[in-house]
């Protein structure tokens, strides 16, 4: 079995306290439980661990239905460890997880990780068919000698921070919504390449990234923000969508850099999304284009100049 493979060669050495989920986009409500898995096991001299997946559940119980991430999995990586947790473990969500009873599962994490108790949320479930909720892993915990702490969700301004209502935000074109949920501006990373010229031909020259396909982007439209190239951060304008005064049909994220003048082909860049300044739009001719770019940036540079950076 797959998931007992990777949990052997993980073996732990030390009593741990767990977190279990896919944790996309590492947002605030997760931090929020994380900052409860953390004070817990120092308390109780445990190993705080997050068992996150290589893919998303949803991908495995229901392929027809493609669910955008927020962070790809070395992202969230990273994510995790720089909130402090101990262990950041890595299994692969398969048809044969997916079929283990609630028990089968505990069974593997005390056998393997020593997982002494858990820390969920109050919608937490694992197992065949959602079956362990809080209920059954509380009489699991009981039974098998773990300690069960259920965290209750955070709200920003009545909605429940959620990975689900974060796509939602960014659907709309609210990034500032979304920043509120996540607690740090939404980001974007690609490698830059060659587009079709159209931006130096404008007088805008603008670096097109290479997006995984499944990563959830905002609405159509331009948006201010920040580029870290190296250790360096720029101010940036970015349109997202599929440039209708040229016909374009396919979507794409090209960003340009007012005060950047190097060559970024090859290189990979991280976009922080700040704010939406429009909507994608159709002009009659390149020069109306133009002339609306030149204002976009204008725009951009004074919304970023007040706001300093995130």
């Amino acid at each position: 079995m797959q998931v007992e493979e990777e949990l052997a060669r993980l073996s732990a050495e030390k009593d741990m306290l767990l977190t279990i989920g896919v944790f996309d986009g590492v947002h605030l409500g997760h931090r929020y439980l994380i900052s409860w898995l953390k004070k817990l096991a120092k308390q109780q001299d445990l190993v705080s661990g997050v068992i996150t997946f290589r893919r998303h559940p949803q991908e495995v119980l229901s392929p027809q239905t493609k669910l955008p991430f927020l962070t790809n999995l070395a992202q969230r990586t990273n994510l995790l460890k720089n909130e402090g947790v101990e262990a950041v473990i890595v299994l692969s969500f398969t048809p044969e997880l997916a079929q283990l009873s609630a028990r089968q599962f505990v069974g593997l994490l005390k056998k393997y990780l020593r997982m002494r108790g858990a820390v969920i949320g109050s919608d937490f479930a694992l197992g065949r068919n959602r079956e362990g909720d809080t209920n059954t892993l509380r009489r699991l915990g009981q039974e098998m000698d773990f300690s069960v702490t259920i965290v209750p969700p955070i709200l920003i301004d009545g909605e429940v921070v959620s990975s689900t209502a974060i796509r939602c935000a960014l659907a709309e074109g609210d990034v500032k919504r979304a920043q509120n949920l996540i607690g740090r501006p939404f980001s974007l990373h690609g490698r830059v390449i060659p587009g079709a010229g159209r931006g130096i031909e404008l007088g805008f020259p603008t670096a097109n990234l290479d997006i995984d396909p499944q990563q959830a982007l905002p609405a159509e439209g331009v948006y201010a923000g920040w580029v870290h190239i190296d250790t360096l951060v720029h101010p940036s304008m970015t349109n997202i969508g599929r440039r209708p005064t040229f016909g374009g049909r396919e979507r794409s994220v090209e960003v340009y850099l007012p005060d950047y003048h190097s060559d970024l082909y090859g290189q990979e860049l991280t976009i922080d999304i700040v704010e939406r300044l429009r909507s994608e739009k159709k002009f009659d001719t390149p020069e109306e284009l133009r002339k609306q770019i030149a204002e976009d940036v204008k725009q951009g540079k004074a919304i970023l100049k007040n706001r300093g950076r995130n």
